[in-house]
């Protein structure tokens, strides 16, 4: 087969590939512009998760008619200037879009329709039908630029059934929004979704104030400012506490140079800072925003312009670390968690039981053990009963466990064990997680989860989005005890949860099921997706680390081990409990 030239239409619809993978790539360059043309105002309204219509609106400086019927063909850009096109050193590049590809490769896969006014001057519209120019003449509109999306894809069927369903395309649209605003706090911006707002967010003062109106506004109380500069880089941005984290990493929001990037080099470097204070299936919440001198990054690695390359990687990531660390070792205290004085007070007003080995402590029966989040429920050894003994009485035969006999607990965290063979150390919170999780199971294959209605109901504020993803699963969560109930567009309201959790953080329970959604839903079938939902509740719902337990309490928690399959480790896979023999101890005092 000869060489030949690929025709025009070809040529505008592989490029088109690069830069527009799904509605949320072409909006995000269309907000781009809107950026660079000095917008201070932008409105995004969307439709069918923007696959039927995206229309990005602002009040940029517009663009003459010539300049619009340049802007739609290729490699057309006023973004470049001419120094750097003669120096050829376009990784120097200062704003947001800048390759001159994006309008006609949407237009070359979707009916666009572009109008514009520049100050004192009439309006223009430019309508390109997949490729073709279709219709051009004057329009009305107030200084400024509207671009209109129809159809993505409509004409590329190969390309449309790709795309995912009408909630996820919006899910991924109003994150790019979300973060294309979080990066200019000085822009007013509007989104809304079918007739609906979902965003709207005036210009904003200050940073920590934008990040916590598109996030969290508990973020505020429970945040520290991050501001350090070396070598001409400026960090700054907001860093949530420790205490403050999310299940999954998709609220971790990272800018370079007022780019929203997602780079492995950033996202390592905040893993780093973050690695001895939270756990490992645990995640920050933080906005971080680097300044760079142009000539230090480069920001043409990417075709989406997601990714971006430091000269000097090293000291980037040294500043975000020790940034990071520095910031939250100020915040001293309001790192750690505060216990509940109420609670501690309860603990500490209640008789110790004896220990198993002098009170003649008797292994609970399977149907005894529930083990629950408060003290007095945890578990009740029936109290004795008075009788006449005999003068004298055979010594009873000892009972051998597995998992041997509590002798104490270390750092709260850990129930140490004597067992015939050796010396048993269990992770307490590890081991009760497992235990939780598999009663759910149980419960989910015996017909449902128990579950114990709330004296008030809990109002939980969320996303828009995450909403959605509850509510479409409300029918699940209710086997699994936990009754959810939709209540306005950004809350849901929690009647009853799961009686096996006993007193749980329903906020945190219920934000980290919307997080587990997010993750996994599309990916995973039906019967894992509820897997990982009780895996979450089991978690909130288990014994944590730092809790000080009983005698009996450490002995009732082993016993049910004993008797619970996969209880040798936690739902994320980590062991509940070690053994060190004999032979081992032996070892380590040098008498072997």
């Amino acid at each position: 087969m000869s060489i030949r030239r690929l025709p025009e239409h070809v040529v505008n619809r592989i490029a088109a590939g690069e830069v527009v993978e799904r509605p949320a790539s072409a909006l995000k360059e269309l907000i781009e512009n809107a950026i660079d043309a000095g917008a201070t105002r932008i409105s995004v309204s969307l439709s069918a998760g923007g696959a039927d219509l995206i229309e990005v609106t602002d009040d940029g400086i517009g663009m003459t008619p010539a300049d619009m019927a340049l802007a739609l063909e290729r490699h057309a850009t006023s973004k470049l200037p001419d120094k750097l096109l003669n120096d050829g050193a376009i990784q120097a590049v200062e704003t947001l879009g800048f390759r001159g590809e994006a309008l006609p490769s949407i237009a070359s896969v979707a009916r666009l329709t572009l109008e514009s006014r520049v100050r004192g001057a009439e309006g223009w519209r430019r309508v390109v039908d997949n490729g073709v120019v279709v219709e051009e003449g004057p329009a009305g509109l107030p200084p400024g630029t509207r671009v209109r999306v129809e159809g993505l894809f409509a004409h590329v069927p190969a390309r449309r059934k790709f795309l995912r369903s009408a909630r996820s395309e919006y899910a991924a649209c109003i994150d790019v929004a979300r973060r294309l605003a979080m990066a200019r706090p000085d822009i007013g911006f509007q989104l809304s979704h079918d007739g609906r707002m979902a965003l709207n967010v005036a210009p904003a003062a200050d940073r920590p104030s934008r990040v916590a109106a598109l996030t969290d506004r508990a973020l505020i109380d429970n945040s520290v400012i991050i501001e350090l500069e070396r070598e001409g880089i400026v960090l700054g941005g907001v860093a949530g506490l420790p205490t403050f984290n999310r299940g999954i990493a998709d609220h971790q929001y990272l800018f370079v140079n007022g780019r929203p990037v997602k780079d492995r080099l950033l996202v390592g470097a905040v893993r780093g800072a973050y690695a001895e204070m939270l756990a490992r299936d645990r995640h920050a919440v933080v906005a971080l925003f680097l300044e760079v001198p142009a000539d230090q990054v480069d920001v043409n690695v990417h075709p989406a312009k997601t990714e971006v390359r430091f000269r000097d990687p090293a000291l980037v990531r040294g500043m975000i670390v020790s940034g990071l660390r520095r910031a939250l070792d100020d915040a001293g205290h309001r790192s750690a968690p505060r216990p509940d004085a109420a609670a501690m007070a309860a603990w500490r007003s209640e008789p110790v039981a004896p220990p198993a080995w002098e009170a003649g402590w008797v292994a609970p029966s399977p149907a005894t053990t529930a083990l629950h989040d408060r003290r007095p429920d945890f578990f009740a050894a029936s109290a004795p009963q008075a009788r006449a003994e005999p003068a004298w009485a055979p010594p009873p035969e000892p009972v051998v466990f597995p998992l041997g006999v509590a002798r104490g607990q270390v750092a709260q965290t850990y129930i140490v064990a004597e067992a015939e063979d050796g010396l048993v150390i269990v992770d307490q919170h590890a081991a009760h997680e497992r235990l939780v999780l598999e009663r759910m199971r149980k419960a989910l294959a015996g017909g449902g989860v128990a579950r114990q209605a709330l004296l008030l109901p809990e109002v939980v504020e969320l996303d828009e989005v995450a909403c959605d993803r509850l509510d479409a699963r409300s029918g699940d969560l209710a086997e699994m005890g936990l009754e959810l109930e939709r209540f306005g567009p950004r809350a849901v309201l929690v009647r009853a949860v799961p009686a096996l959790l006993g007193q749980s953080d329903v906020i945190g329970l219920v934000t980290d099921l919307a997080d587990d959604l997010a993750a996994y839903d599309e990916a995973l079938s039906l019967r894992e997706r509820l897997d990982h939902v009780a895996a979450t509740m089991a978690c909130h719902g288990s014994v944590r680390a730092g809790r000080i337990l009983s005698v009996a309490e450490m002995n009732a928690l082993l016993r049910e081990m004993e008797v619970t399959p996969h209880s040798g480790q936690c739902n994320h896979g980590r062991p509940t409990w070690v053994k060190l023999a004999h032979g081992d101890i032996e070892k380590l005092f040098g008498r072997k």
